[in-house]
């Protein structure tokens, strides 16, 4: 009950500042407390920044930017060892990258060099530099953004770093109403520095540590393995998602029954969080790119096909 409260306020925070996307910023609160990272595709204008900004502000965590340009460095992201001439040693200085929330601003825009600084720490947390490991501190996520136009002079993310993103959204222009009353609201309203604070990052370290102990019955396992693996067979897809895809499926559907107020998973978590786990890991065939067809489809149909937990307990 204790996370579903923190939760809920954690949205209802952030809301105030990114109006009528109310599950966008859930998925972002989920991958939170998933220990994943996130990865928003959307034109600008749309609230990318805001929302990591919001989400920092809200739980009282160090946020780090990081411009990615063509001429940005692997050092100007990791750090470097500098040598200090009154001790006659090296010394490492820090890079951006050790913060609690990392924004990748136009991720796309840097080279596979730099974009390829980020891998290690992703992956494991911690920054190697001269032989010698430096953990980032807890909790870790990494918020990258990219723009879907105006792709001259990127860099497209390869395969191996799309599958360090947990999920992949898009926050959308807002609706109607909602558009009113940011106009409305400027410039007197809710700003992202003036959010109250909702929980500090001890909180969130208990939070993940809980949601990692949400039950999860063997039929759930096999649903996951299940529709992971049909993506894999699927004739329209060249590369299928990966077994890290899968942890991160069960990963996010335990935060999710959390925030539920269960303590254990059910199918319907599995699947509202499909598109937004698994969509962005699969590579379609040429063919199935000519037809229009797009991996979020896919996945969808994927989940109609694949028989639900009690259907493969009866086989």
């Amino acid at each position: 009950m204790q996370f579903q409260q923190r939760f809920h306020a954690l949205a209802g925070n952030i809301e105030q500042v990114i109006r009528g996307k109310r599950e966008t910023i859930e998925l972002a609160l989920i991958t939170l407390f998933s220990e994943g990272h996130l990865l928003i595709e959307d034109v600008p204008g749309t609230g990318k920044t805001t929302l990591a900004r919001s989400l920092a502000a809200s739980i009282e965590a160090e946020l780090r930017r990081i411009q990615f340009t063509p001429d940005l460095l692997p050092s100007d992201i990791t750090g470097v060892s500098i040598f200090n001439q009154a001790n006659q040693r090296f010394e490492f200085h820090q890079g951006p990258v050790f913060a609690n929330i990392v924004l990748a601003d136009e991720i796309n825009r840097a080279s596979p060099k730099t974009q390829a600084a980020l891998l290690e720490v992703m992956e494991e947390r911690r920054v190697t530099v001269d032989a010698d490991s430096h953990p980032v501190p807890r909790p870790f996520m990494v918020v990258a953004t990219q723009n879907p136009v105006d792709m001259d002079g990127t860099y497209p993310l390869p395969e191996a770093q799309l599958d360090r993103f947990l999920m992949r959204l898009s926050v959308g222009y807002p609706d109607h109403a909602s558009e009113v009353e940011v106009l409305k609201g400027m410039p007197t309203g809710p700003q992202v520095d003036r959010l109250p604070l909702i929980a500090r990052a001890a909180d969130v370290a208990g939070m993940i540590d809980f949601a990692a102990r949400i039950h999860v019955a063997d039929s759930i396992f096999d649903y996951v393995v299940a529709v992971v693996s049909a993506t894999r067979r699927s004739p329209e897809v060249r590369l299928g998602a990966s077994p890290r895809a899968s942890l991160a499926l069960l990963r996010a559907s335990r935060v999710k029954a959390a925030a539920a107020g269960r303590h254990f998973v059910i199918p319907e978590d599995v699947k509202a969080l499909a598109s937004p786990v698994l969509a962005h890991r699969l590579i379609l065939t040429p063919e199935a790119e000519l037809r229009d067809r797009t991996a979020v489809a896919i996945v969808a149909e994927t989940l109609v096909a694949t028989p639900g937990p009690q259907a493969l307990a009866a086989t």
